[in-house]
């Protein structure tokens, strides 16, 4: 996806939380799930669906995706939930504008990215500059973009800290998410009170409003330079 577009779904696409003690609980505690969501970027209006599902055992994937406007985007990751880490094992980032403002905006790119525990290495390959290839090495605890969001609400309903090594794009970051108050929001005609988290960089921000009895964010919005970039908004889940 567009490094704009991406971004937000990836910081956004925050979904099922749950905190946990041991690796058979946390394996346990994960629940397969599909959520609908409206999207708004930059005047351009799309649906977007985001899934968990599991593969095997521990192994899960989570994915997201996002279309309307001639426009497509989709990450997903595969995941393995192991002690009270959930590993990245690999993740596919792919964007397509075919037509319009969609095809302006949005320009074709598909990445690809290995996260080699063994070896302690992530690289990426695909439609990205031979700088971001990596590699990077990992450390214990270390999320893509996709992960991070579902641990987002996970440490949020278990009171922890929202401070994280973001490994991805062929560098490290570190995100820190605080408390921003409490809205009242709507999802499927049920009146929801949220809790508004929020990252700020100066001129990037992203906001998720979580839900005590939701497992995905009832509402996800980037902006950028002040302005609104991107907003997903709960449609439904199951």
């Amino acid at each position: 996806m567009s490094t704009a577009f991406r971004r937000p779904l990836q910081a956004l696409a925050c979904a099922a939380a749950l905190a946990v003690a041991a690796a058979p609980a946390i394996a346990a505690s994960l629940e397969p799930f599909t959520a609908s969501y409206s999207a708004n970027y930059m005047g351009m209006q799309g649906e977007g669906r985001m899934t968990l599902a599991q593969e095997s055992g521990n192994r899960w994937k989570y994915s997201l995706e996002v279309t309307g406007a001639g426009a497509r985007l989709a990450q997903s990751t595969t995941f393995e939930a192991q002690g009270e880490q959930w590993r990245p094992l690999s993740g596919n980032d792919t964007q397509g504008g075919e037509s319009g403002l969609a095809a302006m905006l949005v320009k074709k790119r598909s990445v690809n990215a290995t996260y080699d525990w063994n070896n302690s290495r992530a690289t990426w390959d695909g439609d990205v500059k031979e700088d971001r290839r990596g590699p990077v090495r990992l450390q214990r605890g270390d999320l893509d973009g996709m992960l991070l969001n579902l641990a987002l609400v996970r440490d949020f309903k278990a009171g922890k800290e929202l401070s994280y090594r973001l490994v991805e794009d062929g560098r490290v970051r570190r995100r820190v998410f605080e408390p921003a108050g409490t809205e009242q929001v709507s999802v499927g005609g049920r009146n929801l009170k949220a809790t508004k988290v929020s990252w700020n960089d100066g001129d990037r921000s992203i906001t998720a409003w979580i839900a005590e009895d939701l497992p995905v964010p009832a509402r996800i919005l980037q902006q950028r330079d002040g302005r609104d970039h991107i907003d997903l908004r709960l449609k439904s889940v199951r």
